[in-house]
């Protein structure tokens, strides 16, 4: 793909020379100076990319404390929205810091994934100057709906993570006992590792629309088959739930029934694809 826009840019710059000059030789030398100042281009764009997720993680470094308190350590507190919504009744665990370095990591570690989150549309934005000009006409319509499609089921899973599975399983093992005698008291470190893991990792599962239409558009994935393979898509949405999720039937059924719902969007949106693609493919044979 980008080997293709390159040379799409080059030949665009050296048709400019023939143009101007008329001459072959310039014209040859002209699209290798375009390739060479494409290749420039891509480097400015992945400087301006990256230099965003920085700036932001800088704001994020500002505001750490802010977050860490409203929105890393929310879900300890009874009152969180989820435990009203839910009318779970909830459990006091400790938060401790058992290693030199727990705090430290855990304050800078959340400004870095705070502003890799907030700085990556950025980032995306700056891809996406590089290759336009690139695409044809068809592609940039795929591919503007490929991304606002991504990132809707990413932060509808990020959401689904944080305000369902991470105070569920919070209280979960908060309450798990086998002896009176041992209380429960979360390092800070796992703290924050499991509610990443549990938010982001949910995100990751919801891009299965995403990734189905992808293959839908290459013929891989096709409406029967996805039909046929549901009652495995069920087995391993709760294999999926069991591994997100405390060891509770209650958690399983609320991560799989969404991963259930995304599985049947998933086939709506392949019946989408394979018309679309059949239909272009019969106006190709007409023409």
């Amino acid at each position: 793909m980008i080997s293709r826009i390159l040379k799409k840019k080059a030949a665009a710059s050296a048709a400019t020379a023939i143009r101007d000059g008329g001459a072959a030789g310039l014209a040859q030398e002209a699209a290798e100076m375009g390739f060479l100042d494409h290749l420039e281009e891509l480097r400015w764009s992945l400087i301006k990319g990256f230099g965003a997720i920085l700036a932001c993680t800088a704001v994020a470094g500002v505001f750490r404390r802010w977050i860490i308190q409203n929105v890393i350590l929310a879900p300890k507190n009874p009152d969180f929205i989820s435990y009203r919504i839910f009318g779970v009744e909830t459990t006091p665990f400790v938060i401790q810091n058992r290693t030199i370095t727990g705090q430290f990591f855990t304050d800078w570690g959340t400004a870095l994934v705070v502003g890799a989150i907030i700085g990556s549309p950025f980032f995306i934005y700056q891809m996406w100057r590089f290759i336009e000009p690139g695409l044809y006409a068809n592609e940039k319509q795929g591919l503007r709906f490929s991304a606002v499609f991504a990132t809707f089921f990413f932060i509808l899973g990020i959401s689904f993570g944080y305000f369902v599975i991470t105070p569920l399983a919070l209280q979960f093992f908060a309450a798990y006992q086998i002896s009176p005698e041992i209380r429960n008291e979360f390092d800070i470190t796992k703290y924050f590792e499991m509610i990443t893991f549990w938010s982001f990792g949910t995100g990751l599962l919801f891009q299965l629309p995403v990734v189905v239409y992808f293959l839908a558009k290459l013929g891989i994935a096709t409406p029967p088959a996805l039909r046929r393979a549901r009652k495995y898509a069920l087995l391993v949405a709760l294999i999926l739930a069991a591994f997100f999720t405390p060891p509770d039937p209650v958690s399983q059924i609320l991560v799989a029934m969404p991963l259930m719902l995304l599985y049947e969007i998933s086939i709506w949106i392949a019946v989408v694809v394979e018309k679309r693609r059949l239909k272009a493919q019969k106006a190709l044979e007409a023409a």
